[in-house]
């Protein structure tokens, strides 16, 4: 059954949430959690090392280079089931991918913290696309520049959410530590490099 996603406009910004988007969610987030070729890199913020709070793999076309964080990813073969989402998305969507960041969050302490999607080797204004499998958690934005967060949503299983343009220019976003939560989740991030920069 379709259900129409949910258009919300943010202050710089939108994302169109689509609950449901992918069928046998649970599934997909077994194999890709058994199959994925998964990296603990070790990634400069501040000024300080520090290994990621989660696991992550880089897949794309073949010779990307995707750059954050000073840690540069090489990307590995698409697997055939991330192909799909990628096709599935530019379908209804209509924007078109060439790399995908996953990260695998083993519990409720893997987490993300505060940051834009912003590198120059993406555009001025890119579009990015998250699926989310496995458990649900929630998802915090907020303004640049501003203290405390502003928006919350919980991406469900199976979920898609599309951070439109220009959000990228003008809010960070994060995935909070959830203390007590055992269960897992995969949240696969579609971009669009334009430049190995």
């Amino acid at each position: 059954m379709f259900i129409e996603p949910e258009y919300i406009p943010l202050a710089g910004g939108a994302l169109s949430y689509h609950p449901e988007y992918v069928e046998d969610s649970d599934g997909l987030y077994a194999e890709l959690r058994d199959e994925v070729h998964w990296q603990q890199p070790v990634l400069e913020i501040h000024g300080r090392r520090h290994h990621t709070p989660r696991l992550v793999a880089f897949v794309g076309e073949q010779g990307l280079v995707y750059r954050y964080s000073g840690h540069q990813h090489c990307a590995e073969a698409w697997p055939p089931q991330v192909v799909w989402l990628r096709d599935k998305i530019a379908e209804t969507t209509g924007y078109h991918f060439n790399c995908a960041l996953l990260n695998y969050y083993r519990d409720g302490n893997d987490s993300m913290g505060y940051h834009s999607d912003d590198e120059a080797s993406l555009g001025e204004a890119p579009c990015i696309a998250s699926i989310s499998l496995g458990c649900g958690r929630d998802f915090l934005l907020k303004p640049k520049g501003a203290r405390s967060k502003s928006r919350k949503i919980h991406l469900a299983a199976g979920s898609l959410l599309l951070m439109l343009p220009p959000t990228q220019q003008n809010w960070q976003h994060a995935l909070p530590v959830r203390r007590g939560l055992a269960q897992g989740r995969i949240n696969i991030t579609f971009r669009k490099v334009l430049s190995s920069l």
